[in-house]
């Protein structure tokens, strides 16, 4: 047996399953998510919980138990509390500002760049006090990216931080808040004795 699969999935209050053949529905208080799984795995909703079993020891069966198991956690998850990612902006210049539901970036290009919010998801920027900024190495602003999908919540993290990711010299561009960008050494000028 899987070691992730063959825990069950403890709902919340609030939380509500539904089963229609493959298809799981699963609605709280934040949203409604649905999905498709694999025919091969058996899913039971009991009260109170969810559990997934397979049906074979087959390769593949053994590698969707687990992964069928984890992906109705995070629907779980995501329609109870939500999921929420955190970019940094630093770099002298770069701002971004949020226009309707989508955010507007001046990243340093000739251009701004238009970054639209997908369905079910939502942008809050904070941009830091002058104390802030000099503790925090010029942090411009602090995006906050929420949804109820931790795929989608990533997907577009991942998609925002490729606009202008760190550079290795000074770190300038969008980085996840918490990640380390390794940095490297400017070139040394040679100094000649006289």
């Amino acid at each position: 047996m899987s070691r992730v699969g063959k825990v069950p999935i403890e709902l919340p209050d609030g939380v509500e399953v539904k089963l229609n053949g493959s298809t799981l529905t699963v609605k709280g208080s934040k949203g409604e998510l649905e999905d498709t799984f694999d025919s091969s795995i058996s899913i039971a909703v009991e009260k109170g919980s969810v559990t997934v079993t397979r049906g074979n020891d087959e390769k593949q069966s053994r590698a969707l138990h687990g992964l069928t198991r984890a992906l109705i956690a995070n629907m779980v998850i995501g329609v109870s509390e939500g999921y929420e990612k955190i970019l940094q902006l630093i770099g002298v210049g770069y701002s971004a500002e949020k226009k309707g539901k989508n955010i507007i970036f001046s990243l340093g290009f000739s251009h701004q760049i238009l970054f639209e919010a997908p369905e079910g998801i939502e942008f809050e920027i904070l941009k830091p006090d002058q104390v802030e900024k000099a503790q925090f190495r010029a942090i411009q602003s602090r995006i906050f990216i929420r949804g109820i999908s931790k795929q989608l919540v990533g997907q577009v993290t991942a998609n925002i931080r490729a606009l202008k990711p760190p550079e290795p010299y000074k770190g300038k561009g969008i980085r996840i808040q918490g990640e380390y960008v390794r940095k490297k050494a400017g070139k040394q000028v040679a100094t000649t004795a006289a």
